[in-house]
């Protein structure tokens, strides 16, 4: 785990440690000393940390002016021992949603497993929104089984076209313009 890498093809449109809005704001990520792990595997130093033993972030890019923001995670989302999805909203959501972002493109390759327990946090961040959204973007089928058990997917939108989606092949504004446009089809029929 530890070669895996952030997307790091968008950092000359975005660096969170430098805005000033951001939950990462002066932040200092090493290049070299490991210093984080899921469990005992160690993960790349550019990983972000918010509070959760088992999953870390980077938020890849932000618009203040269209409200997204589009993040990267990787570990275990664990609610049911580290309460994950507190974290996430208390520690990142929140700050955010302060600065008008509503719409989340959560990208979840790298995220190996998911334990649910409560809908408490997902239910009051998809309320936040107003007239947002979340989306899951390639996250692995069994984690996709295990939102859909706990019944998460009445707040994140996931499946089809989100499972297998070429997200580096655009820009940070084109991806949110396809995934918007997508999640207004799924809304409009």
């Amino acid at each position: 785990m530890h070669n895996i890498e952030p997307f790091y093809n968008w950092r000359h449109l975005y660096i969170a440690s430098e805005d000033v809005h951001s939950p990462f704001y002066g932040n200092v990520n090493s290049e070299f000393e490991f210093t984080h792990a899921v469990y005992n595997y160690l993960i790349h130093p550019q990983w972000d940390e918010m509070g959760s033993a088992t999953l870390y972030l980077k938020v890849l890019f932000v618009n203040y002016d269209l409200g997204f923001a589009i993040i990267e995670l990787i570990g275990e989302w664990n609610d049911a021992l580290y309460n994950d999805i507190m974290y996430l909203k208390r520690n990142i959501a929140d700050v955010m949603i302060a600065q008008g972002i509503t719409k989340y493109i959560l990208i979840g390759e790298n995220v190996f497993n998911y334990h649910a327990l409560e809908d408490d946090y997902y239910q009051e961040w998809f309320d936040d929104l107003e007239e947002g959204w979340i989306v899951a973007l390639n996250f692995r089928d069994h984690v996709i089984r295990e939102f859909k058990r706990a019944h998460i997917d009445y707040y994140l939108a996931l499946g089809g076209r989100f499972d297998r989606f070429d997200w580096r092949v655009f820009d940070p504004n084109q991806l949110f313009s396809v995934i918007d446009a997508q999640v207004l089809k799924r809304l409009n029929p």
